[in-house]
């Protein structure tokens, strides 16, 4: 795998395989116990194959393997992953799609509930709990996603609407071929889904960090160890003892603040640290590459 541009660590990368592997177990289970008996339409190309499947049933009277669907429409976005997000990434994102689809045509149907509300909340909670597994790991559920890191790390364009425009006319179609009713519902599991996954994945989240110190140099330190970001140190004054102060400004992911705030608090226990959301960064901003 050398030869590709692929290093492997046995301990990182099995831990890798069991997380992708049960996000894999997950969301087919999802597919064949709320998705299937809700009638529902995930986002993406997992909501396009289940589409497909669905027109092919009603107009010619059999049905196609979601495997082979799947990987079918799985072809053009992998090739954009190998060939220009990361070959390691891709490659295990592949094994969340084989495993994915297989397990989606071999398990059995379960029944929980036919409530289909239940099932749009429920269903998009799993959903969105398989989805942050994949993307922790650094991998993907394959899809859309491949194609909106693509333009959004690439190309520097806000895929959000270019993805939640293909859902759209996913469920437009769903909605007149096999009913509106269904398609609303389809709504609710897919923003279900997309709030855990803004809860779960941290990763694209930043957070600014106004720390005032003394020891600007330690705390510059800390925060390049933890987040490979740079910071601006300003000179202040402390208005109440009028005694010089440093203040290091740094944006960084929402992921790594936890350890950078713990490594001021051992650099500097006399810290002030204020933390801010950030809305809306321009300029350069370091993203940890995918392998």
């Amino acid at each position: 795998m050398e030869k590709f541009g692929m290093k492997f660590s046995f301990k990182e990368d099995a831990k890798r395989i069991v997380v992708i592997c049960a996000a894999s177990v997950i969301m087919a289970l999802n597919i064949k116990t709320f998705v299937r008996t809700g009638g529902l339409y995930p986002g993406g190309v997992s909501g396009l194959t289940l589409l497909i499947q669905r027109i092919v049933e009603l107009f010619f009277g059999f049905e196609l393997p979601y495997t082979l669907i799947n990987l079918l429409l799985n072809i053009g976005p992998v090739y954009i992953g190998f060939r220009f997000i990361g070959k390691k990434f891709t490659l295990y994102s592949c094994l969340s799609i084989l495993l994915t689809s297989i397990l989606t045509d071999v398990l059995p149907s379960i029944v929980i509930t036919y409530d289909t509300l239940l099932i749009s909340i429920f269903g998009g909670i799993f959903n969105g709990l398989a989805i942050s597994m994949c993307l922790m790991m650094n991998a993907t559920t394959g899809g859309t996603d491949f194609i909106g890191i693509y333009l959004s790390e690439k190309k520097g364009v806000d895929s959000f609407n270019i993805v939640l425009g293909f859902n759209a006319v996913l469920l437009v179609i769903a909605g007149f071929l096999f009913g509106w009713e269904k398609a609303l519902y389809s709504i609710i599991f897919q923003y279900t889904s997309t709030q855990v996954l803004h809860m779960l994945f941290k990763q694209y989240r930043q957070h600014t960090l106004f720390v005032v110190t003394n020891h600007a140099r330690r705390i510059y330190e800390v925060i390049a160890k933890n987040s490979n970001h740079g910071a601006t140190i300003i000179e202040a004054e402390g208005s109440y003892e009028h005694q010089e102060r440093k203040i290091v400004y740094s944006v960084v992911s929402r992921a790594e603040c936890k350890d950078i705030i713990d490594g001021i608090k051992e650099a500097d226990p006399k810290a002030f640290v204020n933390v801010i959301n950030t809305q809306q960064i321009s300029g350069r901003f370091y993203q940890r590459p995918y392998e």
